[in-house]
């Protein structure tokens, strides 16, 4: 029954003009009374979170089975063609996924996230990242995210789809070392910090970790220009 709502609900969403759709509409595709619904994921926002998830499961599968190239920067390059293409192939599932009105957020946003930061970690160990992985990781997904919603919601303002790649590279080039030539001394010591950082630090006590880590962040952030 909840695959059947689910499934209702993703059909409506898809043929919803406006990117809304009511649960009364979605009872009555699927068959079911009001408080099946409710019973089912309580309220409306946790029934598009579901919505979100299950239109992304094909998506995150491709990720989850993508078998590395050996350069993290060609699979972060790959990773982010792949993430446009699929908001424009769908867009209903896209805006929702990102939508103000949604309060709870779908566990597909945070398997991404996951999933980016994987990538990241690999690039940071190759000292090729000027940033830890993680504000690396909001850099990118924003701007990947922005790019991508700005194609599908206003393509009167953005007709040619190439601007996505412009903005990849431009992004890349802000978190990655190897689009600074030539290397500054400050750069150097930021992706050497930031390297370090993505590493385990086990052979520590914690509070001897906590120390150097704290000591590594203050040069990824004070060693830039």
């Amino acid at each position: 029954m909840r695959s059947a709502i689910i499934e209702a609900a993703a059909r409506l969403l898809a043929e919803s003009p406006t990117g809304d759709i009511s649960t009364r509409a979605v009872g009555e595709a699927a068959g079911v009374q009001q408080p099946v619904l409710y019973r089912h994921f309580g309220d409306k926002d946790a029934l598009l979170a579901a919505v979100v998830d299950h239109g992304f499961e094909r998506y995150l599968e491709s990720k989850r089975g993508a078998t590395s190239s050996g350069d993290p920067v060609a699979d972060l390059r790959a990773g982010w063609d792949n993430h446009a293409e699929f908001a424009l192939a769908h867009p209903s599932s896209y805006r929702l996924m990102f939508s103000p009105t949604l309060r709870k957020t779908p566990e597909a946003a945070y398997e991404m996230h996951r999933l980016l930061l994987g990538i990241l970690h690999r690039i940071a160990e190759q000292g090729r990242l000027k940033v830890p992985p993680e504000t690396a990781a909001q850099l990118v997904m924003s701007a990947n995210t922005g790019v991508s919603l700005s194609l599908i919601t206003r393509p009167e303002l953005y007709p040619d789809r190439s601007i996505s790649r412009t903005v990849r590279d431009a992004v890349f080039a802000t978190v990655l070392t190897d689009h600074v030539e030539p290397a500054s001394k400050e750069n150097a010591q930021a992706a050497a910090a930031t390297t370090l950082l993505a590493s385990k630090l086990d052979k520590f006590t914690p509070a001897e970790a906590g120390l150097l880590k704290e000591w590594l962040e203050r040069l990824t952030t004070t060693s830039k220009p």
